[in-house]
């Protein structure tokens, strides 16, 4: 309940801002006088706008580097920044069930481009899924409950970029030529990284292909490149895992003896770490699922991220 006023006393205020500063659409972008500017939801998705737009793009988040994009709760500044905007790119498959109210709130003329259209969901895996909008998240098994976090799927991520490529050029066509070509290069990279993604993986022993982590954020890497995933909380990080949950999960670890544990970023690690030392499996070390590290961090960089966790996963199955 105190969240809930909360985040209505928010969206009350940047309601008021938006009359109060008169917040609308702003200049038209594309005459090649200034860069784009850009909104993105969350960091991953800006690092995916700033390798597309490269120079012809400034790209400013919402929700920042080891921050939480499912509790997130906007300021009048937000506001502020997406009135100001002449493109928003968010992810779409409910993760922002706050970005609807903000973008009323906002009172933006700027296209809101869902960048994850055209990619095919998959099921969330617990009570505490997501809607299929930008609208407030589905907490039952409803028909269009769906996992959000699709950009652990490498294949997904060239839907991304196809998307945001092609509409950078609708609000710039000066520079389309140059988003292509820059979507084209950050494509082969992608390319690169599945495939020693699958490498690594496939070195993994298959009984070993086990991992507790603190959400459900990574049923499309399961998907795709063959992990099992287990987790004491549902999709979001709304939801606290009860002392049943945990104690389920112990016992999980112990009967089918999962290898590790790993920490994210953006979790409180003290209830992990409680899961390893009962479970008796090892720390595996931290992972990044909805959020990059800082700049100096090993994770600053969508590419960096992936690779990151990869190589976690590894240390911590391999045997010896």
């Amino acid at each position: 309940m105190v969240r809930r006023a909360t985040a209505t006393i928010g969206m009350a205020w940047l309601a008021v801002l938006a009359l109060c500063f008169g917040l609308g659409g702003p200049a038209a972008a594309g005459s090649g006088e200034r860069p784009v500017r850009a909104v993105a939801s969350f960091s991953i998705l800006a690092d995916l706008v700033r390798e597309v737009g490269g120079a012809h793009v400034t790209v400013s988040p919402l929700v920042g580097p080891d921050s939480d994009a499912h509790g997130f709760s906007p300021s009048p500044g937000d506001a502020r920044k997406v009135a100001e905007a002449d493109i928003v790119f968010v992810n779409g498959l409910g993760l922002e069930g706050w970005l609807d109210r903000l973008i009323r709130a906002s009172g933006t003329r700027a296209p809101v481009v869902v960048a994850s259209t055209g990619i095919t969901p998959i099921a969330a895996q617990d009570e505490h899924a997501h809607g299929d909008g930008l609208g407030d998240r589905d907490h039952g098994h409803g028909d269009h409950a769906v996992d959000p976090h699709a950009w652990q799927d490498v294949a997904n991520v060239r839907i991304y970029v196809a998307n945001i490529r092609d509409w950078l050029a609708k609000v710039d066509p000066a520079h389309a030529d140059a988003y292509r070509e820059a979507a084209t290069a950050f494509l082969v990279k992608l390319d690169v990284l599945e495939r020693d993604v699958r490498t690594t993986i496939a070195r993994i022993p298959p009984e070993r292909r086990r991992i507790i982590t603190t959400h459900d954020a990574f049923g499309y890497f399961a998907a795709a490149y063959g992990l099992r995933f287990i987790a004491p909380q549902g999709v979001s990080t709304d939801s606290e895992a009860s002392p049943r949950d945990i104690a389920a999960i112990i016992r999980q670890i112990r009967k089918e003896r999962v290898p590790a544990v790993f920490l994210e970023n953006i979790s409180d690690p003290r209830q992990m770490a409680q899961i390893a030392r009962e479970g008796g499996a090892r720390i595996g070390g931290k992972v990044y699922s909805d959020a990059l590290s800082a700049p100096d961090g090993p994770a600053a960089t969508y590419l960096d991220l992936m690779r990151s966790n990869v190589q976690a996963f590894d240390a911590a199955l391999m045997p010896g």
